[in-house]
C-alpha cells in the first residue's frame, strides 16, 4: 500500500485529530508543531507564541482511497479559514490557518482551492490560510495523543471538539470509516 502525508493546521490539534480520524483511507493522526525556530518545541513554548510553531496534524493517508483534495475539503469544512490567528476563543500565531505542502501537487491543489473557495464567497472574508512547504515535524506530547477519544467529557472537548468531529461526520456520511 503507498503511504501519503498531508500536514494541516486549523487551530487547536485536538480538533483536527478527532476530526480526520474518522474518514476512511485516513491511515493516522498525529498532533504536533510546524512553522517555527525553534530546534524543540515544548506545548507550553509554544502556547506561550514564542516558537512561532502552528499546532498541526500530520495525516498519512491511502491515495487509493482518499485523495489530498478530499482532506482539503474536509479541512475547510471544520474551521474558519477566514481569521489570522486565531479559531474562536483560541488565539496567538499557533492557531493560524495553514497547509504545509509536501510536493509541488499538493501546493498546487492548495492553491487552486482557495482561489475557488474566495471566489465562491462561501466565506464573508477572504481566505488567510498560509500555504507553505513542510518543514521539521515534531510530535506533541504523548498526552495530546488522541485528546478527544480519551477525553471527550472535558469542557473543552465538549464545547469545541465534539462539534467539528460531527461536522465532519455529517458533511462526509460518505467517507466515515466503517464501524
Amino acid at each position: 500500500m503507498t503511504q501519503a502525508l498531508a500536514t494541516l493546521a486549523g487551530g487547536c490539534f485536538w480538533c483536527l485529530e478527532a476530526a480526520f480520524e474518522q474518514l476512511d483511507g485516513v491511515l493516522s493522526v498525529l498532533p504536533g508543531y510546524m512553522g517555527g525556530s525553534d530546534p524543540q518545541p515544548s506545548y507550553d513554548a509554544v502556547c506561550r507564541g514564542h516558537t512561532g510553531h502552528a499546532e498541526v496534524v500530520q495525516i498519512a493517508f491511502d491515495p487509493a482511497k482518499i485523495d489530498f483534495e478530499t482532506l482539503l475539503a474536509a479541512f475547510f469544512t471544520i474551521h474558519d479559514p477566514t481569521t489570522p490567528n486565531r479559531q474562536g476563543h483560541d488565539v496567538g500565531t499557533q492557531y493560524r490557518s495553514a497547509v504545509f505542502f509536501h510536493d509541488a501537487g499538493q501546493q498546487a491543489v492548495a492553491e487552486a482551492m482557495i482561489g475557488r473557495l474566495n471566489g465562491e464567497g462561501i466565506w464573508g472574508s477572504p481566505i488567510v490560510t498560509e500555504v507553505s512547504p513542510a518543514s521539521t515535524f515534531f510530535v506533541a506530547e504523548e498526552y495530546h495523543h488522541q485528546y478527544f477519544r480519551r477525553n471527550p467529557e472535558q469542557g473543552y472537548c465538549v464545547a469545541v471538539v465534539a462539534p467539528k468531529a460531527q461536522k465532519l461526520r455529517k458533511v462526509f456520511a460518505d467517507r466515515i470509516k466503517a464501524a
